[in-house]
């Protein structure tokens, strides 16, 4: 086992919360710099690119080192903005501590709700740090009860005495459970063993810590620092060869960056290092602050750093054992890119691909039919940000076309699927049954498949093979989701089955079932949060019951009147506009990523997209049989008849 020297800690936060502000004062505090930058002045430490500075946003993920005492930190500063939330959530992965920073004024807002259920899939330890308290209209016990109430009721505020946390933080920490009580109550515990069992908590994600401050202004940022480094433990690691990719970046010089977590293992220049199906070597490894570097020979687990030699690396995957990324945020809407200058359409389609290659949700696609760049975006600010990115990287003017809703399918209960594939020479037959799932848990894989009918690493292929490719729906050729995906049974050749076949019998089984299934379109829904002046408060109303919104009771105060709810993307997507010509102005509209549902005008959507699916020969429901020496196809209305397990 090898015992990390370095703690990951990230810093993430709804936008305008002080996340940034918040990061140069830890900074600054602890020495790993000498002047504490502001936003207002586009000085921070790591908001160095041009556009984070001009817009006073962070839009790319960032590192830099610290220390507090002898214990060293890696900090991660992670995006705000709603619009590039996959990044914040890829920086998560590659955790061990969460700061979540929150407006003492705003409260916690959608996204920050967002972030807390982020963190709590991904198991991370996360501390809690309520900013801008010197601010008109933060309230501490307020606040206190929303967090607890939204995020978790182990939340509890960090007093100290002078240097020692006060017996009060310990008895409310204690009586988080029985055991603890009793422990307190026994009285034989010394205050040491107490921040030992605390930490051990907060490790196990049992109790969240709290603190209240003002990083502008240097309130409680000491006893935040404090906390930080009293509260944290170094983490154990394999000594086996693993990694998280959570970055894809290229430097100035053109060459190309992986930045990875080192969850296993001594890493070391030269080393070979084998992923997918590529074979490659470390030439170079880095180790950033801020947006400066140094070449080291070595690496080791929980170290981050950047690998330059590696050519096919994707940001989200993993290199070795580690478990493989499947995000929880996608963008809900596609746009045309449209080249204003004479940049030709294969220039511009390799320069789109290279971004891509740093924002993976892009999912650049080049459409034949009429020769354009399709592209899939979280919202319209990545938009402004990528013309900006594409002006500045490859001199090339670019817009886009309106924006377009992208849409998933699902299914209704539950539909066995088979997939023969057996032309001359190849054999291959899958059974799999395929399950509605919960709203927003993707595609799920389960095996129920004996071992005497089909041997284990073919379960392992057949599971593979489900999970290594986006699956249309039937309906309008939509991503398959929210759907358990189960291997029921399977049959090979001894002598013909080869490598590809079980592919081809388990895509082939999957749209069977489709073909069988109740199927169910889904699109994207916002959560929004809109405050307006109290008099146009039956205008928001009249307008939520137009465009199918669901919301809660109004939040009134003397002037304004703020109005949560949910409601399709396509219908809620031009509001802010709307709102802000009959308000003059004084609107706030704001967008939350809100999860998919069933859509709202189904039969309408299936019209206009006008999928085809017997024309969709690279996702066919028949399976091929053989006879006579030749394979045949047989459609997927009579698969169950000839099917070879029954």
């Amino acid at each position: 086992m090898i015992n990390s020297e370095n703690i990951t800690l990230g810093i993430l936060a709804h936008v305008d919360a002080g996340k940034t502000t918040l990061t140069e004062a830890i900074l600054y505090k602890t020495g790993a710099i000498r002047k504490k930058g502001r936003v207002d002045h586009k000085d921070t430490f790591l908001d160095t690119h041009n556009i984070e500075r001009s817009r006073g946003i962070t839009v790319f993920s960032k590192q830099a080192e610290f220390y507090i005492d002898e214990k060293k930190f890696t900090l991660i500063d992670t995006p705000g903005h709603v619009d590039f939330s996959p990044e914040m959530e890829r920086s998560i992965r590659v955790l061990d501590y969460a700061v979540v920073v929150i407006s003492g004024v705003e409260g916690i807002q959608s996204h920050s709700e967002t972030v807390w259920r982020l963190l709590e899939k991904y198991n991370i330890p996360t501390f809690i740090f309520v900013n801008k308290m010197d601010r008109e209209g933060a309230y501490r016990e307020n606040i206190i009860n929303s967090i607890k109430e939204k995020f978790s009721d182990k939340s509890i505020e960090v007093c100290y005495n002078e240097n020692t946390l006060s017996d009060d933080f310990i008895e409310n920490f204690a009586s988080l459970d029985e055991e603890l009580l009793e422990k307190y109550f026994e009285g034989d515990t010394d205050y040491n063993e107490w921040i030992e069992i605390f930490c051990n908590y907060l490790k196990e994600r049992k109790v969240f810590p709290v603190f209240f401050g003002s990083a502008l202004n240097d309130i409680g940022i000491d006893l935040f620092i404090k906390g930080l480094g009293s509260f944290t433990l170094n983490k154990l690691y394999d000594d086996e060869k693993s990694a998280r990719i959570f970055k894809i970046l290229h430097d100035e010089q053109g060459n190309r960056l992986t930045f990875l977590k080192i969850t296993g293992g001594i890493w070391n220049v030269k080393d070979t290092v084998c992923y997918d199906d590529n074979i490659e070597k470390i030439n170079q490894i880095r180790i950033y602050n801020g947006d400066k570097f140094v070449t080291v020979q070595s690496v080791k687990a929980g170290d981050i750093c950047a690998f330059t030699g590696l050519t096919e690396t994707k940001a989200g995957k993993s290199i070795g054992n580690d478990v493989e990324f499947k995000s929880l945020l996608s963008p809900v809407l596609s746009v045309k890119v449209i080249v204003k200058d004479d940049t030709d359409i294969v220039t511009a389609l390799r320069n789109m691909k290279i971004i891509e290659e740093e924002e993976p949700e892009l999912s650049v696609v080049f459409r034949k039919e009429n020769s354009s760049i399709e592209i899939h975006i979280m919202g319209t600010i990545q938009l402004e940000i990528l013309k900006d990115i594409v002006k500045n990287r490859f001199n090339m003017d670019i817009d886009f076309g309106p924006c377009e809703i992208i849409y998933k399918e699902t299914i209704r209960g539950s539909v066995m699927g088979y997939g023969h594939f057996e032309p001359l020479r190849h054999y291959a037959e899958t059974q799999l049954r395929i399950d509605e799932g919960e709203r927003g848990s993707g595609i799920k894989v389960n095996d129920e498949c004996s071992e005497d009918l089909l041997d284990k690493n073919y379960h392992r292929l057949i599971i593979s093979h489900i999970l290594e490719k986006e699956h249309k729906g039937i309906l309008t050729g939509s991503p398959l989701t929210d759907v358990s995906i189960t291997l029921i049974a399977g049959k090979a050749h001894l002598k013909h089955t080869e490598g590809g076949d079980f592919r081809e019998a388990t895509y082939r089984a999957i749209r069977q079932g489709l073909e069988k299934a109740e199927n169910v379109l889904l699109e994207p829904f916002y959560n929004f949060r809109i405050e307006v002046p109290t008099e146009y408060l039956g205008r928001v109303i009249s307008d939520m019951t137009r465009l199918k919104g669901e919301f809660n009771p109004p939040v009134m105060t003397e002037t304004t009147a703020i109005v949560t709810g949910k409601g399709p993307v396509v219908l809620f997507m031009d509001y802010p506009l709307e709102a802000a010509a009959y308000s003059k102005g004084k609107a706030s509209v704001q967008f939350y990523s809100g999860g998919y549902f069933e859509c709202h005008n189904t039969d309408e959507v299936i019209e206009k997209i006008g999928y085809d699916k017997e024309r969709d020969i690279e996702n066919t429901s028949s399976s091929v049989f053989c006879s006579h020496g030749a394979g045949y196809e047989v459609k997927w209305f009579d698969v169950d008849e000839a099917r070879h397990i029954k």
